[in-house]
């Protein structure tokens, strides 16, 4: 049983049958060379992994003081793999079945208020190709509630201004058709007619968002991008995928069912949609507790 074919085999796995993306799997490959050097320096052959060279395992990231989200991450990671080798028949059982992961602290993601989402987008002047593409690319953020990945992948033919949708390609290459409101069109179709040929500067590329060199706009240039408008705004929190986040919250808040949330946002389970009904709660205590006259005592 060689180390190096079965970890071959369980990216080819990932990447093949499950469809993850190659960052996710690079993730689970960091994550799983932790463990294969431990077992490395602790002259621990593969073939004879016990549920006992987990656990010291574990214990010795805790040692070394990573926080509790990346051991939980890393032993999910030992998890899937363990049960990867089970089922191809490489272990006879799944040596990780009694591994404990440690509970992830549950951290709820920031979202803007309804007057904030307001006040971000009116600082943004639209009177210039570079203020028009911004305006167009978080109107559109907050119209779709896209990932920013997706939407910096957006290219033209993705745009249905007849129908009022755009398709986008999520996660493991999923695509979905998700509907855009006529205000964020509008700026869309402005920034395309009247800034997008200014910034391609004679290049060819179909990507919508272009920075000022007429390349496809990158993640580092929008998150310069969005905490320049954020100062401004006097917002000070405030990070990439806050406007995603703010737009799961306020459909919610409006009255949106969560079903319909899982679809628009492409994700994979209802679960990872049910965080931002934590939001609304939070948000739903700290407005009774402003304005009922009982709120306070």
């Amino acid at each position: 049983m060689n180390l190096e074919n079965l970890k071959n085999k369980f990216f080819e796995y990932l990447l093949l049958e499950k469809g993850y993306s190659i960052n996710t799997k690079e993730s689970y490959e960091d994550d799983l060379n932790k463990f294969f050097d431990f077992i490395n320096e602790n002259k621990i052959d593969i073939k004879n992994i016990e549920p006992v060279d987990i656990t010291l395992f574990i214990a010795s990231l805790k040692r070394e003081n990573y926080s509790e989200s990346t051991i939980q991450r890393i032993a999910s990671s030992l998890r899937t793999f363990f049960k990867f080798l089970s089922e191809r028949g490489d272990f006879k059982k799944d040596v990780s079945l009694l591994l404990e992961i440690p509970k992830k602290k549950e951290k709820l993601p920031l979202f803007l208020t309804f007057d904030e989402m307001r006040r971000l987008l009116d600082v943004i002047k639209s009177d210039d190709f570079l203020g028009l593409r911004d305006r167009a690319l978080i109107e559109v953020l907050y119209a779709t509630g896209m990932r920013i990945s997706e939407v910096l992948s957006l290219k033209r033919g993705d745009i249905s201004f007849e129908e009022k949708v755009i398709r986008v390609r999520g996660k493991g290459e999923k695509e979905r058709i998700v509907p855009c409101n006529d205000i964020a069109l509008f700026y869309l179709k402005e920034y395309i007619e009247k800034a997008r040929k200014k910034l391609l500067k004679n290049k060819n590329t179909d990507f919508l968002f272009l920075n000022k060199n007429g390349d496809k706009l990158s993640r580092v240039g929008f998150w310069k991008i969005l905490k320049k408008y954020g100062k401004v705004a006097g917002i000070k929190k405030i990070h990439p995928h806050i406007i995603r986040h703010t737009f799961a919250t306020h459909m919610l808040l409006n009255g949106c069912d969560l079903k319909t949330l899982k679809i628009i946002l492409g994700h994979s389970s209802i679960s990872t949609t049910q965080v931002y009904t934590h939001l609304t709660k939070t948000h739903l205590h700290q407005v009774i507790s402003k304005y009922h006259p009982r709120g306070k005592l």
